[in-house]
């Protein structure tokens, strides 16, 4: 690979097409001859408004403090492995689960694009893998279709079930989008050391939270601290909404910020040495906000 900068179109190219072959570094792991790491972003305005005519002039990306030098960039859109994290536990029973079906028929199908690739865990007091990465329809439906509601609730369970499919995508990009109505009452897994270990996955973590206003369920409503805990360091965020009839727009949401996110890359300052480095993004454009990853493990060579 040359050190001269790629143009934005034949970066483009390159890394729907073999991200290995730029340097680019792999999700959750960092191999011999990585030359970039590799940086999402989604940026809106004072009015929350999603910025797609950013220039890579207007970004500084800081890792440790010190700024880095941006050496490839892309706002074109690169194709993502999303995984849905699906609560399927007693209480989504009814028209919450059949409203979720819905929803993500729609988002996976109409609102991505065909070269993505989705997975899709469902959990109550476990999770488990109901359908891997596919881009085939029928793969999915299915797995959609057979949904059935019972148990209790392990967010964290599911999330933590999500990072080796993350680690293993087959899409530079990388996401997740957890869909709840209760908060964690059943993992084994803390959430400190979820936190811990999903810096690894390096994929945006989305969550939609489905507040039950019902005071016999005060309990187990949906903690929207918890969530925001999983996602704002990975650059996602947490929704909550009031009726599961609201899960159709609030996947549209995320839906439009997949497809309008910046990719950047810049060489790392340090080898392999297995420590974690932290990112911040940010544009010189006065009264826009930056989400993007915080962090990452650069993640010594296995032998």
């Amino acid at each position: 690979m040359t050190s001269s900068p790629f143009t934005r179109r034949a970066l483009l190219r390159a890394l729907c097409a073999a991200p290995a072959a730029l340097g680019l570094r792999q999700p959750g792991r960092y191999e011999t001859g990585i030359e970039l790491v590799t940086v999402t972003a989604s940026v809106t305005d004072a009015e929350g408004r999603l910025v797609t005519d950013l220039a890579q002039d207007e970004f500084q990306v800081y890792e440790d403090g010190v700024l880095q030098r941006v050496t490839q960039f892309t706002r074109e859109r690169v194709p993502v492995s999303l995984a849905v994290l699906l609560d399927v536990s007693e209480s989504m029973v009814g028209a919450r689960l059949a409203d979720a079906r819905d929803a993500l028929n729609r988002f996976l199908f109409e609102l991505l694009h065909e070269d993505d690739e989705y997975a899709l865990i469902v959990f109550n007091h476990r999770p488990t893998v109901a359908a891997s990465w596919s881009s085939d329809r029928a793969a999915i439906l299915p797995a959609l279709e057979a949904l059935r509601g019972w148990g209790g609730t392990a967010i964290h369970d599911a999330v933590a079930a999500s990072i080796p499919l993350l680690r293993r995508r087959n899409r530079q990009r990388g996401a997740a989008v957890i869909i709840s109505d209760g908060a964690d009452t059943a993992s084994d897994i803390s959430l400190r050391d979820l936190r811990a270990r999903l810096v690894q996955a390096d994929a945006f973590v989305y969550a939609i939270g489905i507040d039950r206003d019902d005071p016999r369920a005060s309990r187990t409503r949906i903690n929207p601290y918890a969530l925001r805990q999983i996602t704002d360091d990975t650059g996602g965020y947490t929704e909550i909404v009031r009726d599961s009839s609201e899960l159709g727009p609030a996947t549209a949401r995320i839906a439009d910020e997949l497809n309008k996110q910046y990719t950047l890359g810049y060489p790392p300052p340090r080898g392999p040495d297995g420590k974690f480095h932290s990112i911040r993004v940010r544009v010189t454009r006065p009264g826009h906000r930056v989400r993007a990853r915080r962090g990452y493990v650069a993640e010594r060579e296995k032998e």
